[in-house]
């Protein structure tokens, strides 16, 4: 689609005619809108309202600093530097451009008071803070600076830009579309889990309420806590309260290892036992993984961890969700 930026271009007028017509021009090469005092020359209260708004509707600013603060409001600050902490106040990238040798530029283009030298300079420091600047001498080089910092500025920071209401139309078209798209995908992708689900794949598969035997270790700590007693324990569970010890973790995608041990915690407490170092049997427990996905109650995805490297994680189906509802709800009478 074919997007324009508006960018509003601030600097003291007079002195820099010449280098606001180059840097228009260089702004209309790249397509960009330019918006500036050329649009109300009088700076005066009633104007900076106006001005406010063309700022608002800007997706980016320039501003351009030569040897001149500028005229001044009644708060003794230019318009210039309003225009600037105004644009800052929206969010608008800035970028600056500083006159590398005032002491060159002509007397006639140069800050005559005192006061308002000593302001211009302020000016400059409060653009250098936290920003990068290009620095100009002439106003030939404006147009490859604005070039160059444009399309970096652009490109690292895309803003909303204008686009003809025609293209507009076509964009909305494409969007719903792709938006269908995703739905229709995301429904075929139900579809099929669905279809997985109903399948009976695996023939003489164990009943959901038929039992398996864990075995298990954990240490208990002997004689006052001076040493450690290792002990194994059994506990023997149908897959269905299995299930119903495990499946509330599972909304929360824990990795392997913390299902293991969320588990070994819940069976070791089912048979009445404390302890610590718990465990349970790793053949027994890739068992239990590969029956909870032949049910259709679980699903295992092999993902980048959040510090960078990959592990397995568990996470419900829909089938698995509502048998965790119906397993753990409180029920009238209960």
């Amino acid at each position: 689609m074919d997007k324009r930026y508006q960018v509003f271009v601030s600097s003291t007028y007079a002195d820099l005619k010449e280098e606001r017509q180059h840097v228009m021009q260089a702004l209309m090469e790249m397509d960009c809108i330019p918006a500036g005092m050329e649009l109300f020359p009088a700076a005066d209260e009633e104007q900076w309202e106006f001005i406010k708004k063309v700022i608002d509707d800007c997706d980016y600013y320039l501003l351009i600093i030569g040897g001149r603060y500028g005229s001044t409001t009644k708060d003794g600050i230019s318009y210039t530097e309003k225009e600037f902490d105004y644009a800052i106040e929206c969010g608008l990238k800035v970028v600056a451009l500083l006159h590398d040798l005032p002491e060159d530029i002509p007397f006639g283009k140069s800050e005559q008071d005192p006061e308002l030298r000593a302001k211009l300079i302020g000016f400059k420091d409060k653009v250098r803070n936290g920003r990068l600047v290009k620095s100009w001498q002439s106003a030939k080089e404006l147009p490859g600076l604005v070039a160059l910092s444009m399309t970096k500025t652009i490109k690292m920071y895309p803003a909303v830009g204008w686009v003809r209401a025609s293209h507009v139309a076509n964009e909305n078209i494409l969007a719903e579309i792709n938006d269908l798209r995703k739905k229709n995908s995301e429904l075929q992708s139900s579809l099929n889990e669905i279809s997985l689900q109903q399948k009976s794949a695996i023939e003489g598969i164990s009943d959901i309420d038929s039992t398996f035997t864990v075995h298990g270790k954990y240490s208990s700590v002997y004689r006052h806590g001076y040493s450690t007693q290792n002990y194994t324990f059994d506990s023997t569970i149908s897959w269905r309260e299995m299930f119903a010890l495990i499946s509330p973790y599972l909304v929360e995608h824990p990795n392997d290892g913390s299902v293991t041990l969320l588990l070994a915690r819940s069976l070791l407490e089912r048979e009445g036992k404390i302890g610590s170092s718990i465990s349970i049997n790793d053949q027994q427990f890739k068992t239990i993984t590969i029956q909870f996905k032949a049910y259709g109650l679980i699903k295992t995805t092999y993902t980048q961890t959040t510090q960078g490297g990959m592990g397995l994680f568990w996470s419900l189906t829909q089938k698995g969700e509502q048998l965790m509802i119906e397993s753990r709800v409180i029920r009238n009478g209960a």
